[in-house]
C-alpha cells in the first residue's frame, strides 16, 4: 500500500524535475503542472514528477516566481523542532570546523540554500545575530528558528544578546511580505539598547552599524581575501577603490603599506573608514577620499604615477541576467584603468560579487582589459568567498564571489 503523505502535492514538469535532480532546490512557477488545492502559501508541499515520483518537500508560495523552495529530499523527514535543531547544529559545527575560534565571533552562521535554510541569512557580530528573512516559509517559522539558534549557541558557550532583523529589502515584496527592521522579541531577554557593535577581524577592529549599514552591516565574505591583500602590501603605496568601511585599506595598512588611499562615493562610508583607521591607530599612513571611482581613475592617469597596488572591490554591477553585458563593460572600464595606472611589477586585486558575472565572463573581461591596457597579468591567486559562505554545487547562486590577485608584468 502506498504511504499517505501529510502534505499537499505539487506536480512539476520534466524540466523542473531535471533541475531538482541536478541539485538545485527551486521550482519555478513555469515548471508547475498542478498544485493541490490544499497547498498553502508558506506551507509545506511534496514535489512530485509527472509520473508521480517523490522529488522532495519544501515551502510553497504562489506569490513568488520561485514557487517551491526545497528543504529535503528525504521522504522520512518530519519538519518538527528536532529537525530544525539538527539543521542549526549542523551549520554551527561546520563553521567550527572550517574557521578559527576568533573568526567564529564574526561570521555567517546561516547562508540560505547552502545550509538548507532557503531564504534565510544569519550573520554573527559578537553578541548580536543579524538576520534577513527572504522567503515566506522561513518567515512563518522564524520564531522557532531564532529561539533554537540562541539555544544551540548558548549550549556551546556563545551567549547572544539579541537578534536584529534587516528585512528592509524589496525582495520581500515579491514573496508577499512587508519590509521592516528591528529587534526580534526573544522570550527570555529584553531587546538590547544599542545599534552598533565592535568586532575584530584579522586583528583589526571595526564598528559595525547593523541597523543602518549595508545589508547586515558588514561584508564578512572577503575576510580571508583581505588577509591575502595584507600579505602583499608591505612597503607599497595602495589605492583601495570602493572602500566601504575601509576593510581592504585597513588590512593593507596593517600589513605594512607605506601609504593607503581609501576611496568611496559615499561620504558616510568614507567617514566610517576614517573612524575605523583611528580605532586601529592606522590613520597616520592613510588618507580618505569621497569620489566616484569611474571619474577618479581617468583623472589619476593624467597625474604622475603614485600607486603600485590597486584594489578594486566594487558593489555588484548586475543583479539580473538582463544587465550582465552592461555590468561587464563597467568591470572592464575600472580594471583597464587600474592596469594602465600600475607600473610594471605593480599589484592588482580585483573582484566581483555578482553570481551573474560568472568566473568565465570575469576572466574573459580581465583578458580583454589587459590586452587593451597593453599589459600582461601574472596570477598570484584566484580566490572565492570565505568558507562560512559555502558554495553548494548545483546551486549557482551560492557561487558568487570572484577574487584575483595579479602582478602586472
Amino acid at each position: 500500500m502506498k504511504m499517505q503523505r501529510p502534505y499537499p502535492t505539487v506536480t512539476i514538469t520534466p524540466k523542473g524535475a531535471a533541475a531538482l535532480g541536478g541539485g538545485h532546490p527551486w521550482v519555478y512557477e513555469g515548471e508547475v503542472l498542478a498544485a493541490d488545492g490544499a497547498a498553502e502559501d508558506g506551507g509545506l508541499v511534496d514535489v512530485i514528477s509527472a509520473r508521480g515520483s517523490y522529488l522532495g518537500t519544501g515551502f510553497y508560495n504562489r506569490c513568488s516566481r520561485i514557487r517551491v523552495r526545497l528543504l529535503s529530499r528525504n521522504a522520512n523527514d518530519r519538519f518538527d523542532e528536532a529537525f530544525w535543531r539538527r539543521r542549526i547544529e549542523y551549520a554551527w559545527q561546520y563553521r567550527k570546523t572550517v574557521m578559527g575560534a576568533e573568526d567564529l565571533r564574526c561570521c555567517r552562521i546561516i547562508f540560505g540554500e547552502a545550509d538548507q535554510f532557503p531564504g534565510l541569512t544569519v550573520d554573527r557580530f559578537e553578541s548580536v545575530l543579524v538576520a534577513q528573512v527572504l522567503s515566506l516559509g522561513m518567515e512563518r517559522i522564524k520564531a522557532l528558528l531564532f529561539r533554537l539558534l540562541t539555544e544551540v549557541l548558548a549550549a556551546d558557550g556563545q551567549e547572544i544578546a539579541g537578534i536584529y532583523e534587516r528585512n528592509d529589502v524589496a525582495i520581500r515584496k515579491l514573496e508577499g511580505m512587508e519590509e521592516g527592521k528591528g529587534w526580534f522579541p526573544l522570550p527570555d531577554r529584553p531587546a538590547p539598547g544599542f545599534d552598533a557593535v565592535e568586532i575584530r577581524e584579522n586583528g583589526i577592529r571595526y564598528r559595525v552599524d547593523f541597523v543602518n549599514g549595508q545589508k547586515t552591516g558588514f561584508f564578512l565574505d572577503q575576510k580571508y581575501n583581505r588577509r591575502a591583500v595584507a600579505a602583499l602590501a608591505a612597503g607599497r603605496t595602495v589605492l583601495d577603490c570602493f572602500t566601504h568601511t575601509g576593510s581592504f585599506a585597513l588590512n593593507a595598512a596593517q600589513g605594512g603599506a607605506a601609504h593607503v588611499t581609501a576611496v568611496d562615493v559615499s561620504q558616510y562610508a568614507v567617514d566610517c573608514a576614517r573612524e575605523n583607521a583611528v580605532r586601529n591607530g592606522l590613520e597616520g599612513r592613510m588618507d580618505f577620499l569621497c569620489d566616484n571611482v569611474f571619474d577618479l581613475l581617468p583623472r589619476l592617469a593624467r597625474q604622475p604615477p603614485r600607486y603600485d597596488f590597486i584594489i578594486l572591490d566594487p558593489p555588484a554591477f548586475t543583479k539580473s541576467r538582463k544587465t550582465t553585458a552592461n555590468a561587464m563593460t563597467g568591470y572592464k572600464e575600472i580594471n583597464y584603468r587600474a592596469m594602465k595606472l600600475l607600473p610594471r611589477g605593480g599589484y592588482l586585486a580585483t573582484c566581483s560579487c555578482s553570481h551573474f558575472a560568472t568566473t568565465e565572463l570575469f576572466e574573459k573581461m580581465l583578458c580583454s582589459a589587459a590586452k587593451d591596457a597593453g599589459v600582461q597579468l601574472r596570477q598570484i591567486e584566484a580566490r572565492q568567498q570565505c568558507a562560512d559562505h559555502p558554495i553548494l554545487w548545483g546551486v549557482e547562486e551560492t557561487d558568487y564571489l570572484k577574487f584575483f590577485l595579479f602582478q602586472v608584468v
